[in-house]
């Protein structure tokens, strides 16, 4: 409370220094375009409805409706007719996946006591939704290749490749050992796969109180955090390597596709996986005997944490239906005028786990209201000069099936018509987080100082610069203080961005609220309407800011005369990019050397390489120096068009006029692409964005510059130069891309 007060107090104090919304450019629109935008924004603000969306939310969460479910096509149905009452020109595509679902589950410590997991989340009295056992999926990790296993536990922390360092230092192998993993530090995909590169034949996945159980507050039902016997289900597929359907990568699996065979599939596990709750991790984690963990790897559990080997030993089963199940997305479009061929695509997937109110539903319903506003302005009169597509996705909790199976069948026609995609993956309580394409950073800025915070009555824009002087580091309070521009982050995966950007080069933003909710229940059967409503936008006044935000994104891009993006701000970022990977550079010789030192004082007892894991670590090679020349001469490059196209985008704004305007924005439209390449990154082509994509290591959390970074952090010198030059060669053609668009606007 006392910081909320305090945020509260600066936004109040601060509000004078920041532009009253009409003082503010809309950027993009000419000055004769201007009024009319604002005045259309202003109707559309006052459409999406709180109540709606509870009830929306009430009726799409009523029951589990994971890919495959009868409620799942049932939910889509409905969507579907939602849109079409509006006035949307809707249809559902369908697709076939491989989506497994469990047979058999078996945790079991077998010695030196013997204790059988319950594998099982209980229904809580009140909570009117946690009884439905006959509908729901049971706790698993999709994906997770069958197996049936006996071995010593070793617990890894959160299991990420620095973890396995520690073990080495402590004598500790996981070979032929079964490994048990905090959530947390990585996506859980990762967890397996880093264990089973270190010899591992099996892996448990728990939730440790200490993250988001009872150390955060009281439990479920009493407060929002995770309960004893709660369990965090999720995929474990390889998504770094590629997301969607395992058996058709590239392709849209269509009823016709050509499929890989499960053996072939690179992005199933190698070991099996289960999640399991704190409850029926603790018997485990106090059988554990070996060296006492490190101070920063003890969770909230009752015990004393050890590393393990043994005496603990456990048996695992895991056995799936590895059958495929039909996808429902549900695609709707309001037609464009002047510039229908250019296209803004708007979406949010339907699909939980289980009852999924507050992911995915939260977000969604705030989608749905607002195509029900922009369906009532187009009845009204009003049609966007472009084409807007809205999607409700199915399958994006398995591994982001609806969306990257929809746009790898579309790839053509995305690449040739899209202009950005906008996306949402839940909502709820607290401040606008904006993460995306830095092309677009100066636009969705714009758009922030034009909704308010429902709470404090200050824009989303200034209470997120008020909680980053508040509680940021010297370096975010700075640049919040002093930078016209609030940063946002780049984009790695982890939601239904990741085929637009990641695959097809669309620029992206993800947006929702949040970080005054934090709760328990992600991916439990405890994510329903009852916790939602009592611990989260009880009101769902931020549905609605998200709708409004969201919304007036799509209005903009839709109605502009030149599409708003914005390139300086690009090249400022990827400048600090440049800048840390020479550092990073720096740091790994660093880390180099110290390894090397302990290997030589005998502090390392075991390899890194988990076939042979008695004999010692060999010493690494020393850094070499990494030329860097050609990256910092084209982000030079970049910037001097980067400024050329703003002082040109200003010259033709103030006259009001750009006579080949459509010509302009389908150039403006290639921008993104120009930042890929054909080639893909290094061992997952997949992915051909040279700035953003998900770590091979990390999932979920973005890697800047990817194939440079990577090559650095995993030592791999004979890349890093040629990475170096790939990287160039994109920012080279951005350069030459905009350079060619300033000579095409008035005045050049």
């Amino acid at each position: 409370m006392r910081k909320l007060l305090s945020s509260l107090l600066i936004c109040a104090t601060g509000l004078a220094l920041t532009p009253a919304p009409a003082d503010v450019p809309l950027r993009g629109f000419f000055p004769q375009s201007v009024q009319a935008e604002r005045d259309l924004e202003a109707r559309f603000k006052t459409m999406p409805d709180p109540g709606r969306m509870r009830e929306a939310m009430r009726r799409l969460s009523a029951r589990p409706h994971h890919v495959g479910s009868p409620y799942d096509k049932d939910n889509a149905e409905w969507i579907l007719g939602q849109f079409k009452s509006y006035g949307w020109d809707a249809h559902i595509e369908n697709f076939d996946v491989l989506f497994p679902t469990p047979v058999e589950r078996v945790v079991e410590l077998v010695s030196p006591t013997t204790y059988k997991a319950s594998l099982q989340e209980t229904a809580l009295p009140g909570d009117p939704t946690s009884n439905q056992q006959a509908e729901q999926l049971p706790s698993y990790n999709a994906y997770s290749i069958d197996g049936d296993v006996t071995g010593p536990l070793v617990f890894v922390n959160y299991g990420v490749p620095a973890d396995y360092e520690v073990l080495e230092q402590h004598g500790v192998s996981v070979k032929g050992a079964i490994v048990i993993a905090k959530y947390g530090g990585s996506w859980r995909g990762i967890k397996p796969k880093v264990a089973a590169e270190h010899g591992a034949i099996g892996c448990l996945i728990y939730s440790d109180p200490r993250d988001d159980g009872y150390a955060g507050g009281d439990v479920f039902p009493a407060g929002p955090m995770r309960p004893a016997q709660g369990v965090q289900r999720g995929s474990v597929e390889d998504m770094p390597v590629y997301p969607g359907d395992p058996l058709t990568p590239g392709v849209g699996a269509t009823k016709n596709a050509k499929r890989l065979s499960i053996a072939q599939a690179r992005t199933i596990t190698k070991i099996p996986v289960l999640p399991i709750s704190y409850g029926d991790a603790q018997p485990l984690l106090t059988a554990l005997g070996g060296p006492i963990a490190p101070a920063a790897w003890r969770g909230g559990l009752p015990i004393t944490y050890r590393l393990g080997s043994g005496p603990a030993k456990v048996h695992l089963r895991v056995k799936s239906d590895w059958s495929l199940k039909t996808l429902y997305d549900v695609i709707a479009k309001l037609p464009g005028t002047t510039e229908a061929d250019q296209w803004i695509v708007r979406g949010n997937h339907h699909d939980a786990w289980v009852n999924g109110a507050e992911d995915p539903i939260s977000g969604l319903v705030a989608e749905l209201e607002e195509a029900r506003a922009l369906g009532t302005l187009y009845q009204q009169g009003w049609h966007p000069k472009r084409t807007i597509i809205y999607a409700a996705w199915d399958g994006e909790e398995p591994g982001l099936l609806g969306s990257t199976e929809w746009a790898e069948t579309h790839a053509d026609e995305l690449k040739a018509h899209a202009v950005a995609y906008l996306n949402s993956d839940g909502n709820g309580r607290g401040y606008l987080e904006i993460e995306g394409s830095h092309s677009l950073e100066k636009f969705v800025n714009g758009v922030a100082l034009d909704v308010e915070d429902p709470e404090s009555g200050a824009s989303s824009w200034k209470r997120v610069q008020a909680s980053r002087i508040l509680n940021g580091t010297p370096e975010s309070q700075r640049e919040a203080r002093d930078r016209e521009d609030l940063r946002i982050g780049a984009l790695g995966s982890g939601s239904d961005y990741s085929s637009f950007l990641d695959h097809l080069g669309i620029a992206s933003l993800n947006l929702g609220y949040g970080g005054e909710d934090d709760g328990g229940i992600y991916h439990s059967i405890y994510d329903d309407f009852y916790w939602f409503t009592h611990f989260s936008d009880t009101s769902f006044v931020y549905g609605r800011a998200l709708a409004q935000a969201a919304g007036i994104s799509v209005l903009r891009l839709a109605n502009a005369d030149l599409l708003p993006f914005a390139f300086t701000n690009l090249g400022e970022t990827v400048q600090g990019y440049v800048k840390d990977l020479q550092s990073l550079r720096d740091r790994r010789s660093e880390q180099i050397v110290e390894r090397n030192r302990q290997i030589e004082e005998g502090l390392f007892k075991f390899t890194s390489d988990p076939r042979d894991p008695v004999t010692a670590p060999q010493r690494q090679l020393p850094a070499p120096q990494l030329n860097f020349a050609p990256l910092l001469n084209a982000l030079d490059s970049l910037n001097h068009a980067a400024a050329r196209y703003d002082r040109a985008y200003n010259r033709a704004v103030t006259e009001g006029r750009v006579t080949n305007a459509k010509s302009v924005n389908e150039r403006l439209i290639q921008a993104e692409r120009a930042l890929t390449s054909t080639e893909g990154l290094k061992n997952r082509p997949w992915y051909v964005h040279m700035l953003y994509a998900p770590g091979f290591y990390t999932g979920y959390g973005v890697k800047t510059i990817p194939g440079v970074r990577e090559a650095i952090e995993q030592g791999q010198w004979q890349d890093a130069d040629r990475e170096i030059a790939r990287a160039a060669a994109a920012l080279e053609r951005e350069a030459t891309l905009i350079s060619g668009i300033v000579a095409a606007l008035p005045g050049a």
